[in-house]
């Protein structure tokens, strides 16, 4: 199977359309990976599924194209996966958040914990949100996923753990300490959604641990070494797809 560029094009897609695509992948195409006419690539919306396409044209910064079959193929993991992650300083939490994505996650929840040494302000707190989404598109389209996570506004940690917890869901949080391993772990049941929670660069306060508890979470152990926070969620994530998801497929892309 042909692998070809792939781009996140926020529009209708249909087998037999003609259109031009949006700036800023009709820029990475020509611009950065030098595409010309008649060259294919591949489209999703986010919508599930993925197009390919054919260049049309090339005109200064508009490149038209022909969607010409739609694929069905899906790269979602079995298990419904929320990251509730403590803010991380300078590039850690763009990694985390990359990463994320290629290991399956459904859904990104950044929240600001005691130790983290960032704080952010409303009106920053949309600038990064907003870049962080680009950051979720860009790894959609490089592993391969047609639907994107979602990544919410950061809030406190204090404020999300009081909501209540969904029925059924499976509240995970890594701690050195953990009562128990997540090997010995059952497999979740159901719809198999799992929560889980890691904390920033000094870890979670032990009253942030306390609340965390109230509101079912297990703590939970990765091992006999303290990991970093860019570590933690990666580490996590690999064990649980591996135990429950799609990790253990015996036919992959790599």
């Amino acid at each position: 199977m042909v692998n070809y560029p792939r781009f996140h094009c926020p529009i209708p897609l249909a087998v037999g359309m003609q259109t031009d695509l949006p700036e800023r992948v009709a820029h990475h195409a020509v611009k950065v990976l030098r595409l010309r006419r008649g060259d294919d690539l591949t489209l999703f919306n986010g919508a599930g599924g993925e197009y390919r396409a054919r260049i049309l044209g090339c005109e200064r910064a508009r490149v038209s194209v022909e969607v010409l079959e739609r694929l069905l193929s899906e790269r979602e993991s079995p298990l419904s996966i929320s990251l509730v992650q403590a803010l991380q300083a300078g590039e850690k939490m763009d990694l985390t958040v990359q990463k994320a994505v290629e290991l399956g996650v459904g859904r990104i929840v950044p929240v600001i914990s005691r130790r983290s040494v960032v704080r952010l302000a409303e009106q920053r707190g949309t600038r990064r949100l907003e870049h962080w989404q680009g950051v979720v598109v860009a790894a959609c389209e490089q592993c391969g996923r047609n639907r994107l996570p979602e990544i919410t506004v950061p809030e406190s940690l204090e404020r999300w753990l009081a909501r209540p917890a969904e029925p059924g869901v499976l509240r995970l949080m890594l701690a050195p300490a953990g009562r128990v391993s997540l090997a010995t772990l059952p497999a979740p049941l159901n719809d198999r959604r799992i929560e889980v929670l890691i904390g920033a660069e000094g870890g979670l306060a032990p009253e942030e641990i306390e609340l965390a508890v109230q509101a079912d979470f297990l703590s939970v152990r990765l091992g006999p070494r303290i990991l970093r926070t860019e570590t933690a969620a990666l580490a996590a994530l690999t064990a649980i797809q591996f135990l429950w998801g799609d990790l253990k497929e015996e036919v992959t892309d790599v």
